[in-house]
């Protein structure tokens, strides 16, 4: 058994239909992890009894006769920024975990996967608080990339997209705030999407880290697999003031029917970032891919007049200010990861006034959205500026044989419009690591973005594992 050559539907069909059992599928996977994880550092914690005992729950289900759900059995790992019962949820941060108990109920998110039939085996890693691009933090340390173990599997969602690039599950949870299901997802090989903001709610009884920056989301190998979760996921909770209606399509039922739109928008640079020149090229290549399936490319060459990172950096940085703000001048603070720190301490000197005209300029991005909108359904960009950096670059990236501490520049200005957006894998490297082609939807166009992503995935057919032993040193 491998879970990154089968989909999500073939595991459960046989475990709803008794051919497998919900055991099997949850044994394989802690097997997996045992003897995968000390390598790749992906999961940071493991309840294989827990596991186990709903795993038999589930089988127990099927031998009466029960449905247990569409994704019956399914082994999932679960992003360490979210609750799951049983199990701490850290923040990735050595300054809050220990004193933090264990959850006593599931996430919204994770609450809907169990009732779909999913079991959680444990927790994925992330930088803390998720607010950088990399994965490493002083609790855990750092995860590796499943493609080279000397590279970074990207973040924040790394540990996740690195359990399932490897094929320790074939499902985990992630969030995006600023790119944090796409960097990785682009980093690891695999297809991932960041739905329209509320179209996966947060909720819950405590207020959600990230307010207008973050939506959650599945992360699976292919986006089949990604949009059968989504399936399960998707849709309104009372609890979640920006959470949306149910769509009234099948997202499921859209992927049978997978095309580009007539009008599609290029931006090479989004009008402000500058691009490894072996990323570009596998990008422009892809682009002709969408060209040769109907599309009529527009190369725009500027989106947004300016980076709009400083307004990500406000929002951000308060949020975490938030979250951190009691550990400020006592032991505990020297914990925090010093770069974290230093935003967090800027984050202190902001005014009320400030935070509002980061969210005016929110509203201002959309409107430059909403002009190229005007002329096309779809707008396409490279994921990531350099492919997933060496780990001994301490967070930045390669561009072009410089070093980028900013090599993610064209995720979060998404992220600041809520915009639908995803990455799908165009292609490796010379170096043999994964780039992706993103692609960005108006808003609330989920739709166009998954029907978009599905003929660009079936027309590249990038189909590689990742190697044995998880790729040789630089």
């Amino acid at each position: 058994m491998d879970f990154r050559t089968e989909h999500l539907a073939e595991l459960a069909g046989r475990v709803r239909s008794g051919e497998q059992s919900a055991r099997e599928l949850v044994t394989h996977a802690l097997e997996r992890i045992e003897t995968d994880n000390p390598a790749l550092n992906a999961f940071v914690a493991v309840d294989a009894d827990r596991a186990l005992q709903a795993a038999r729950a589930i089988d127990e289900r099927v031998s009466r006769g029960f449905d247990p759900g569409p994704l019956a059995g399914i082994p999932i790992g679960v992003k360490d920024l979210e609750d799951a019962a049983g199990f701490v949820t850290t923040l990735g941060s050595a300054a809050l975990a220990g004193g933090r108990a264990p959850a006593t109920e599931d996430s919204v998110l994770v609450a809907r996967l169990v009732a779909a039939g999913c079991v959680v085996v444990g927790k994925t890693n992330t930088p803390e608080l998720g607010w950088k691009s990399v994965t490493d933090n002083r609790l855990f340390g750092a995860t590796a990339n499943p493609w080279n173990v000397e590279h970074t599997p990207g973040g924040s969602s790394g540990g996740s997209a690195a359990a399932v690039a490897s094929g320790m599950v074939p499902l985990a949870t992630g969030s995006d705030g600023g790119g944090s299901i796409r960097i990785p997802s682009a980093c690891c090989g695999l297809t991932g999407v960041k739905p329209s903001l509320g179209r996966v709610p947060s909720g819950g009884s405590v207020p959600p880290d990230w307010h207008h920056l973050s939506t959650k989301g599945p992360i699976a190998r292919r986006l089949v697999d990604v949009v059968e979760a989504l399936e399960v996921v998707v849709g309104p909770e009372p609890t979640d003031l920006r959470s949306l209606p149910k769509p009234e399509a099948s997202w499921r039922a859209a992927l049978e029917h997978p095309r580009v739109p007539r009008q599609v928008a290029w931006s090479p640079t989004l009008g402000y970032a500058e691009v490894d020149a072996e990323v570009l090229a596998l990008c422009e290549r892809a682009v002709g891919v969408l060209g040769s399936l109907g599309a009529e490319v527009t190369e725009v060459d500027e989106v947004f007049a300016a980076d709009p990172v400083d307004d990500w950096l406000t929002l951000a940085g308060a949020y975490n200010l938030r979250t951190l703000a009691d550990l400020r001048g006592t032991p505990a603070w020297e914990e925090v990861d010093p770069v974290l720190g230093m935003v967090v301490e800027g984050a202190s000197h902001l005014s009320a006034l400030d935070l509002v005209r980061a969210e005016d300029r929110c509203h201002e991005l959309n409107l430059h959205l909403v002009d190229v909108f005007r002329a096309n359904r779809l707008l396409v960009t490279p994921t990531t500026a350099a492919a997933a950096p060496s780990r001994s670059l301490d967070g930045s990236g390669l561009v072009n044989g410089r070093v980028d501490a900013n090599w993610v520049k064209f995720t979060y200005p998404f992220n600041l419009t809520g915009s639908p957006a995803a990455t799908v894998c165009i292609g490796l490297t010379g170096a043999g690591l994964p780039v992706g082609l993103q692609l960005i939807g108006p808003q609330h166009g989920d739709l166009v973005v998954l029907r978009a992503a599905a003929a660009l995935e079936e027309a590249i057919g990038f189909d590689l594992l990742a190697p044995p032993g998880f790729g040789t040193t630089d």
